[in-house]
């Protein structure tokens, strides 16, 4: 199976549940279920050739200029991560099939997993770097959707905020550390960085690419100091926290970390920032899951200690600390999925999790304690499960492990985490599960049907067999991985046994097993002192730091945005004109290399005109129909200018979108007072003008330089000359870049333009039986309005003038891809032919012969450019790349067709929708009380009022 169908599955069938729960519970599960297990047999189909040590890779070129590529490839380290996701994802759909009750909304549930599952899987599978941030933003906001599922608990929404605002937090720091990282290398893939470990140390930026990429990874695997998220994220159900804290989302910047360890680790800012990390994470979270009463807090922070194990052994650097973290990444996620599925039985079955109300329950939920007590034993480390075996490297790790000239630090502090490991796991156990049976439980518990133990049984299986046969199950496999991490070519050898003699690991095991067992022993008295010593809450910190952010935004934003638009415009063209004046004083006359083009007399009585219409603009404002006429004079005037600077296109474009706004402007004016009036004084009109006066110098200077410069990369205009016939099957090079070199931002804009058509209408729609309307239609108008609105002259010239401007239309349609024209100028042409037939005939004339919804022209001409576009893929071409060729047809010769015909009318029916759908609402705004729809096509009529005549002499 291909690795882009393997990520893309999720992705797909995330659309599956939110439908198939309409089937039944059982149906959404299994179709999820499907999905997932899809997945992974495609992933491991390529297993085989990964263990042989090859690497699977897949790449589409996307923007190849920037560095963006669709590229995927799996080795060992992918292998790993993916298994895990899917693998456990798929037990994770059976096991919340059971524990979900009837009132939760299972369809969201299985779609916000499918969701995060993908985001994982493209993660771990990423060649790109830039695609890799893609997939960890999605982690952040489907692992919000998840964390705040219950989002009827107030802990509920507050744990999904606090994850996502440091996770989302870690994540803008990663953008700027992983494009530093790329600029460095050159690449942005990782299977070409991963080879420059040279480049990338000596270069000056590697130390801010490695503070902000740890930071990333710091955030999401929930190291000291941001691991405070992690245990306030249990207000999920269980379903969620197993899956995201055991085998996904908080081993996010673990594999991060793998990943980028051939080319980042072995410095000393490498070791001295990951090792001190893991380490005071690993000590610091399993202290605190002691004294943890709530089964899912007290595994929340033992995952937060494993997390800062791991992060330590990569801090190391040394060949044996990475096969120790690759090996206990698999037994972490064994052991701690399975325990976090029997603490939900548990709060499922008693209906708590605390557990002070707790104990006993080996008696009455028998199957859950076996599985309970061997995925305990595994996370404290006790022979002969997987996790004794991992712990033991990690010590023996450690024992060699030296901090500075500090021999002893790091081993003493490594065994004093795996004590307290050994104390919170066996509090866990004993206080859980032994004891008296209570009488006082909120609910009388008892072992759940299979459906919900079979995840946690099976995992235990697993940790049962990797610790008796660790070598031949995953041996061969920690090497691969572990080659994935040490990269450059590194051939570690793995040798994993339950007995490696008697060593320095043997000896700090012993102690941490001993000293546990003992600082259980001593739990009361530690608790009392636990509760009442002074100690710092990071939620009350993180809640006082987002509150003072909070304010300074708001005061910031009240500052700036305090809703006047006067100020908002003086700051930005205050702003603009000290850049234009920076521009103009700093640059050297020699680098003025361009000769001015001498300008003739007709160019300067054009400006001129310009001149004094702006000027016009200004002086008479407030006379809206005026300035809305010397508006089109300006208008006009900078269609000529384009035409004399040999720019026909955007000539014809500027006048038709000038008629059409002017007539648009002339309906909205009907809305409006005649005059607008004087809202503010002398002084604030002095200060305008100021800065109005300093801007167009500005600007003015700004283009001077501009145009009068060479510009600092080569012109893309040369590349567009060269290969528009060429690449675009096209003379006319501006109608090419539209429809083919840059289709997708023609694409974008006839998009737009429809969505605000489309507002418009809606707009309108709201108004229609509003008092505001009413308020407008019943004012008096200023001037007596003319007894004949539907003039005789008119309604003729503009009946006689539509077949010709409809074959104008066509005829410039058809001409644009090599001559001016195409289908924006066409739409505009036509749109303006039939809007000069609703306003020489009225509107309910025109409205009856029209045959064709506008929404449905904007619709159709949207579709038929998003067709044509991606026509382009069954030619292995990208999105809207276009195509032509030649054809003779008797009489008509050798003619060229090209795709971007199509791409064309659809430009050409959205624009024409867009306008006249536009022009429709506006006008039915315009009824007034008391009109009566006309039938007829002008208001006086000679023939019409003879026959007129002749009825009423009948009648009488």
């Amino acid at each position: 199976m291909s690795l882009f169908l393997i990520a893309a599955l999720p992705f797909l069938g995330a659309l599956l549940p939110g439908l198939m729960v309409k089937a039944g519970r059982n149906t959404c599960a299994t179709w999820t279920g499907i999905i997932s297990l899809s997945a992974l047999i495609g992933l491991l189909v390529h297993a085989p050739a990964v263990l042989r040590g090859e690497v699977i890779e897949a790449s589409v070129e996307w923007m190849p200029l920037l560095g963006l590529n669709a590229s995927f490839y799996l080795d060992g380290l992918g292998l790993l991560f993916g298994t895990l996701i899917l693998g456990i994802g798929c037990l994770i759909i059976l096991y919340a099939r059971f524990y979900l009750s009837r009132q939760d909304p299972m369809g969201n549930f299985y779609t916000y997993l499918l969701l995060f599952q993908g985001a994982m899987v493209g993660i771990v599978l990423s060649d790109n770097i830039l695609m890799l941030l893609v997939f960890w933003e999605l982690t952040s906001l489907s692992s919000f959707l998840l964390i705040g599922y219950w989002n009827h608990l107030p802990e509920g929404r507050q744990g999904a905020r606090m994850a996502l605002t440091v996770t989302g937090t870690g994540g803008l720091a990663l953008i700027g550390g992983m494009v530093m990282l790329g600029e460095i290398a050159g690449t942005y893939e990782l299977t070409e960085l991963l080879q420059m470990r040279d480049v990338i140390q000596q270069s000056p930026l590697y130390v801010p690419a490695l503070l902000l990429i740890l930071l990333g990874a710091f955030t999401k695997s929930a190291q000291f100091p941001f691991h405070f998220w992690l245990p306030r994220a249990m207000a999920a159900p269980t379903p969620v926290s197993a899956y995201l804290h055991s085998a996904t989302m908080v081993k996010a910047g673990l594999f991060l970390m793998a990943r980028l360890y051939p080319v980042m680790s072995g410095t000393a800012e490498w070791f001295w920032i990951v090792t001190l990390a893991g380490l005071i994470t690993m000590v610091l979270g399993a202290l605190i899951g002691i004294f943890q009463n709530d089964l899912k807090g007290l595994l929340a922070y033992s995952t937060v200690s494993h997390l800062g194990l791991i992060t330590m052994l990569l801090g190391f650097s040394t060949e044996a600390a990475a096969i120790g973290a690759a090996f206990h990444i698999i037994n972490h996620a064994t052991f701690k999925a399975s325990l976090f599925m029997t603490a939900g039985i548990v709060d499922h079955e008693a209906h708590t999790r605390d557990i002070r109300r707790l104990g006993g329950l080996r008696h009455l939920m028998p199957i859950t304690f076996a599985i309970s007590v061997i995925a305990t034993l595994s996370m404290a480390g006790i022979p002969p499960f997987n996790g004794f075996l991992s712990k033991e490297m990690m010590l023996e790790a450690a024992a060699h492990a030296h901090l500075g000239e500090n021999a002893w630090l790091i081993p003493t502090l490594a065994t004093i985490g795996a004590l307290f490991s050994v104390a919170y796991s066996f509090r866990l156990l004993i206080h859980t599960w032994f004891g008296p049976v209570r009488d006082d439980y909120p609910h009388k518990p008892h072992d759940p049907g299979f459906g919900m133990y079979a995840s946690p049984a099976l995992l235990a299986v697993l940790v049962i067999l990797i610790g008796l046969f660790s070598q031949p199950l995953v041996g061969h496999a920690v090497e691969v991985i572990a080659a994935s991490i040490l990269g450059n070519g590194a051939h570690p050898h793995v040798h994993l046994a339950l007995w490696h003699g008697v060593t320095p690991a043997l000896y700090m095991s012993g102690v941490a097993v001993a000293g546990g067992l003992a600082l259980l022993a001593m739990y009361k008295p530690l608790n009392a002192m636990w509760e009442t010593a002074p100690r710092p809450d990071a939620k009350v910190i993180f809640d006082a730091i987002v509150a003072v952010v909070t304010r300074i935004s708001n005061g910031f934003t009240d500052l700036l945005h305090d809703g006047a638009l006067t100020r908002y415009a003086a700051i930005f063209f205050v702003f603009s004109a000290l850049v234009s004046a920076h521009a103009y004083f700093g640059v050297d006359a020699t680098q003025l290399t361009r000769t001015p083009i001498e300008a003739g007399i007709l160019p300067i009585i054009a400006w001129f005109a310009l001149i004094v219409s702006a000027a016009c603009v200004v002086v008479y404002h407030r006379h809206r129909l005026l300035a809305l006429v010397i508006l089109g004079i300006i208008g006009v005037v900078v269609s000529l200018s384009f035409n004399y600077l040999s720019a026909p296109d955007l000539a014809l474009t500027q006048l038709s979108v000038e008629v059409v706004t002017i007539v648009l402007l002339l309906l909205a004016l009907n809305f409006l007072p005649e005059h607008t009036p004087v809202e503010s004084g002398s002084a604030r009109r002095i200060r305008d003008g100021v800065i109005a006066g300093g801007v167009g110098l500005g600007v003015a200077a700004l283009a001077y330089v501009v145009m009068l410069s060479d510009f600092a990369l080569p012109s893309i205009a040369e590349y567009h000359l060269a290969n528009s016939y060429k690449g675009g099957g096209g003379t006319n090079v501006v109608n090419v870049i539209l429809v083919d070199f840059r289709g997708f931002d023609t694409f974008g804009e006839i998009t737009v333009l429809g969505i605000a058509a489309l507002i418009i209408y809606g707009v309108t729609e709201g108004l229609l039986g509003s008092k505001v309307r009413q308020v407008l239609l019943e004012r008096r108008p200023n001037h007596p309005i003319a007894g004949d609105e539907h003039p005789m002259m008119m309604v003729v010239a503009t009946r006689l003038m539509l077949p010709i401007a409809l074959m104008v239309g066509v005829y410039i349609y058809l001409r644009g891809h090599n001559d001016p024209g195409g289908g924006f100028i066409a739409g505009l042409v036509v749109a303006i032919a039939v809007l000069m037939q609703y306003m020489a005939s009225g509107y309910d004339w025109a409205d009856k012969r029209q045959r064709y919804p506008y929404h449905a022209t904007i619709a159709a001409g949207v579709m038929i450019a998003g067709i044509t576009g991606i026509g382009a893929f069954f030619n292995n071409m990208p999105f809207l790349t276009s195509d032509y060729g030649y054809f003779q047809i008797p009489p008509m010769g050798k003619f060229e067709l090209a795709t971007a015909m199509g791409f064309d009318l659809g430009v050409f029916l959205a624009v024409v929708g867009a306008v006249m759908l536009t022009l429709e609402s506006l006008s039915r705004l315009a009824y007034r009380r008391g009109d009566m729809p006309d039938e007829y096509p002008m208001d006086i009529n000679p023939s019409r009022a003879a026959v007129e005549t002749t009825e009423n002499e009948d009648k009488t």
